[in-house]
């Protein structure tokens, strides 16, 4: 009996202590698992208030152009303009002249008035939060609209009437569409639109995610049932508990703790150290044409036994220890050597280079930049600074200020993933880029999904008005490349034409791509 009691104790530890991190393996689950719902639909919620705010951006700017050409006027030739200018922006579905009280003067389009069901009283209208604009909602009887206010003098104001499409908030999962619901309201609480497959049927124990606009006075909710949130993305339940109940106690779970957090970057040092982190290039290409005009340049980690480390897998560490400035300019310099000859032999090839807001912002930047590229004898004017739109820059004026800095020393600025992240596009003006890059998130649905069609055209046509050019991302098959020509779209890249690929490959096929060119007949188009 003595020799069997360390057995007993030691089996009464293990289970004891199996239990203990089973239990917090459960609530630890669980936790990760409703803090990444709760996120992902926050971020729907976001996504939801971003369109709602190009599509009143996109207003604001199409009324600026006909205040601007002196078209706030009833005569018959002002108001013919007036409707071509509507005609050719499908999101707006009229244009009218108003007094300061709000009480409307004409119509672009004099039918449509006949469908309002009321119409508001400027005391009733809200204004944005720069005081630039009033928003109101349009009382119809084929549905809500927004009227979007802007003031051109003292006697009178022009407003664009934008229709609300109930298909720009489709966008939750398959999983989720039948119970739940996305609207999109004023703030005085008057709804705009919304989207649900089953008006009819209520929704059982409804949960909320709400957003407020920071620029107008907006607000998107995204309701759903309990349950079936409960059963949504819970996939990872199983194997996390798994792990924990595979836990033997305090002492190992610190120790696999300290070496998660410490290995990985210990690792990234001594990639960076031998050189290992390499530049892979995409091509960006002409949509009609298919010929290649640039490359942006995407990190590799390509260890010495050959394999390749994706980036999602080492960039956001690189990011939160601080590796991640090193890692650029390591990956800029290899990417200038590599690339000089192409750059030299056509003078209008452009190559993007991505750099984080913290990155862009820190001191110094813009003369490292400077010398780097002067240090490889390349123009300046072929080379395009990324910056993502994801991460939100926190000193908009200080951004601008640098971009700036580097349009005067020759160098051109993108804007990426444009369409998901935190600036509305007013603020995209303000910074000074040159170009927008359209986010894959976009290009992904632009065939089958005609909101997506509609917040494209408008991007488009923004760009245009901002003076920038537009590039978009994410390009897998012909339908979609047709489409972005017929939204406006001249410059994409993607998979229809290539994956990023190493220099050797990249190199291989700009020179392809120009032998196909020259022997093909006039307008030939190569991604066809």
């Amino acid at each position: 009996m003595r020799l069997q009691r360390p057995n007993l104790s030691f089996a009464a530890l293990v289970i004891a202590s199996t239990m203990a991190f089973g239990l917090a393996g459960h609530f630890a689950a669980d936790g990760v698992i409703r803090h990444q719902q709760a996120h992902q639909l926050n971020e729907l919620t976001e996504v939801v208030l971003r369109r709602s705010e190009f599509a009143v951006d996109f207003a604001a700017a199409s009324l600026d152009e006909l205040a601007n050409r002196d078209l706030a006027s009833c005569a018959p030739a002002a108001l013919q303009a007036i409707r071509l200018h509507v005609y050719q922006r499908s999101a707006i579905k009229d244009v009218r002249l108003v007094n300061p009280d709000g009480s409307v003067i004409c119509s672009a389009y004099s039918e449509t008035l006949e469908f309002d069901k009321g119409w508001a009283d400027r005391r009733d209208m809200l204004p944005s939060h720069d005081k630039t604009l009033s928003l109101f909602r349009v009382e119809q009887f084929g549905g809500d609209a927004l009227g979007v206010l802007r003031d051109v003098n003292r006697s009178s104001a022009l407003v664009a009437i934008v229709g609300i499409n109930a298909g720009l908030f489709d966008l939750m999962p398959a999983e989720l569409r039948a119970h739940s619901e996305v609207i999109l309201a004023l703030s005085n609480g008057e709804k705009l639109g919304e989207f649900r497959l089953d008006a009819d049927r209520p929704l059982s124990e409804p949960i909320s995610f709400d957003r407020h606009s920071t620029r107008f006075p907006l607000h998107a909710t995204i309701r759903l049932e309990h349950a079936v949130l409960s059963s949504w993305n819970s996939e990872a339940y199983w194997p996390a508990l798994a792990v924990a109940l595979g836990l033997g106690a305090l002492f190992g779970i610190l120790l696999a703790r300290s070496r998660r957090m410490e290995g990985p970057v210990a690792d990234l040092d001594r990639g960076l150290a031998a050189g290992e982190f390499k530049p892979y290039y995409q091509p960006i290409f002409d949509l009609r044409t298919g010929q290649i005009t640039g490359c942006e340049i995407l990190a590799r980690w390509v260890r010495r036994d050959g394999s390749v480390v994706p980036p999602m897998n080492f960039i956001p560490l690189a990011e939160s220890s601080g590796r991640i400035q090193v890692m650029t300019w390591q990956i800029l310099k290899s990417a200038l050597a590599e690339l000089q000859g192409v750059l030299k032999a056509d003078k209008t090839f452009k190559m993007s280079v991505n750099v984080v807001p913290k990155h862009l912002l820190s001191a110094g930047f813009v003369e490292t930049l400077r010398r780097t590229v002067l240090a490889a004898r390349i123009s300046a004017r072929q080379i395009v600074i990324e910056v993502t739109e994801r991460d939100e820059l926190d000193d908009l004026a200080h951004a601008a200020t640098v971009v700036a800095e580097l349009r005067d020393h020759g160098f051109r600025v993108a804007i990426d993933d444009v369409g998901v992240g935190h600036s509305g596009l007013s603020r995209l003006k303000g910074l000074g880029a040159n170009t927008i890059k359209i986010d894959k998130f976009f290009v992904d649905t632009i065939t089958v999904d005609a909101s997506t069609t509609t917040i494209v055209e408008m991007l488009v046509a923004l760009a245009k008005d901002f003076r920038m050019t537009v590039v978009a991302e994410g390009i897998e098959t012909e339908e979609q490349r047709r489409a972005l020509i017929a939204s406006g779209v001249e410059e994409g890249q993607g998979y229809l034409v290539a994956a990023p690929l190493p220099f050797a490959k990249f190199s291989e096929l700009v020179d392809s791509r120009r032998h196909s060119a020259s022997a093909a007949p006039a307008g030939g188009v190569l991604v066809a």
